[in-house]
């Protein structure tokens, strides 16, 4: 994969293993090597919820320091906005990593659904206002992760089909205010958007 320019906002949308988080680290790696004042912050909305999961989150912590070892890591699973707002700078690129978790732990706090098997909530459009707007205005790059898992079959499941909706509702909402849009597949990026 060749070195992407920096956009001042861009998302990244994929499937599993489609190489998103890998194009996100690349653009922050590419980052750090433009001067030695910039910064990367990496912010985390996963979870730990189970083993496999804790496995997980920390085979990517291995993998992501050997690749991008002067990104520094926030793990922030819900304010996400406050967490952009916080920590953008126009020195500083930000990752997150990702948006599909974020709208999960938005959509059904996992030990809630645990304990009282209730439905999926939705996720106030304030909440995601306030996201956007945070996007719109951080004086720094920001570079947002997330799945693209609407082009398949419509899944069984009411509590499905809704995330499904959801969370394309998210990702067209985050691709209007962001400067470039990538979808990857394979490995390979294919530029959707850029207003840059």
């Amino acid at each position: 994969m060749t070195s992407p320019i920096v956009a001042r906002s861009e998302l990244i949308l994929g499937g599993q293993k489609s190489g998103k988080s890998r194009r996100a680290e690349l653009l922050a790696r590419d980052w750090l090597a433009v001067s030695p004042s910039h910064r990367a912050v990496l912010i985390a909305t996963a979870q730990p919820w189970d083993e496999e999961m804790r496995e997980r989150i920390a085979r990517h912590q291995v993998d992501r320091a050997a690749r991008v070892p002067g990104m520094t890591t926030v793990e922030e699973p819900l304010a996400l906005a406050e967490k952009i707002t916080q920590h953008s700078r126009p020195d500083t690129l930000l990752v997150v990593d990702c948006l599909t978790l974020w709208l999960t732990n938005c959509l059904m706090p996992v030990q809630q659904v645990y304990e009282s098997n209730r439905p999926l909530a939705p996720v106030p459009l304030a909440q995601t206002a306030i996201l956007l707007e945070a996007i719109a205005a951080a004086p720094g790059p920001v570079v947002l992760v997330g799945n693209e898992i609407g082009l398949g079959v419509i899944p069984m499941g009411a509590e499905v089909r809704a995330f499904v909706d959801a969370l394309g509702t998210l990702n067209q909402n985050v691709a209007r205010v962001c400067q470039r849009v990538t979808l990857m597949a394979a490995g390979l990026p294919l530029t959707l958007k850029d207003a840059g």
